[in-house]
């Protein structure tokens, strides 16, 4: 199966301007950013999370805690994602338990990296309430899993796929929309 490009969904400052809209959001919709911490499923839903703590420290002046879930063991599609995963630890420098936690990633699809991390996340603790904040939701739900923070919401159909890149991560910013071709 090869995938090649059928849109371009979003620039660098597409991506920066929707990060701060999520933050004002994330800002306007908590009672109280004391007790608020930010959690990145890893890869990229980690870089959007510290960003996103940035924005909100900008904003509030108030500076967020914020951790990294690694969610291979807790995934219930172990055996078709890799034979050997490379497995790297969770980082959550901080008391779970009492928190209000917003999971962070860059794309929902099915639900079950959501599912994952929350089965991730609960090891660590029992948090107040938990979240979820994608940068992009394109829809085709397996499980009953809603974001609570959409920065987009892109409409696909099964041969398509969202590819987020990342600076941190990918040395260039964008956001596309994929599409399997028969080779």
């Amino acid at each position: 199966m090869q995938l090649q490009e059928k849109a371009h969904l979003m620039s660098a400052s597409e991506i920066e301007r929707t990060l701060v809209h999520l933050a004002h959001e994330i800002v306007g919709k908590t009672e109280s950013l004391e007790g608020l911490a930010l959690v990145g499923i890893r890869r990229r839903g980690v870089f959007l999370a510290e960003r996103l703590a940035r924005k909100i420290q900008e904003i509030s002046s108030i500076q967020l805690p914020v951790g990294t879930l690694d969610i291979q063991f807790y995934r219930d599609d172990l055996s078709k994602v890799d034979i050997k995963p490379v497995v790297l630890p969770s980082q959550i420098p901080f008391p779970v338990t009492g928190k209000d936690v917003i999971l962070v990633d860059d794309v929902l699809y099915t639900g079950r990296t959501s599912r994952a991390a929350m089965d991730a996340l609960f090891d660590h603790g029992r948090p107040q309430r938990v979240r979820l904040c994608v940068l992009i939701d394109r829809g085709h739900r397996e499980l009953p899993i809603e974001a609570a923070f959409v920065g987009k919401r892109v409409p696909t159909n099964p041969r398509e796929f969202i590819e987020v890149k990342l600076r941190e991560e990918d040395a260039v910013e964008k956001v596309l929309m994929l599409e399997k071709v028969e080779s």
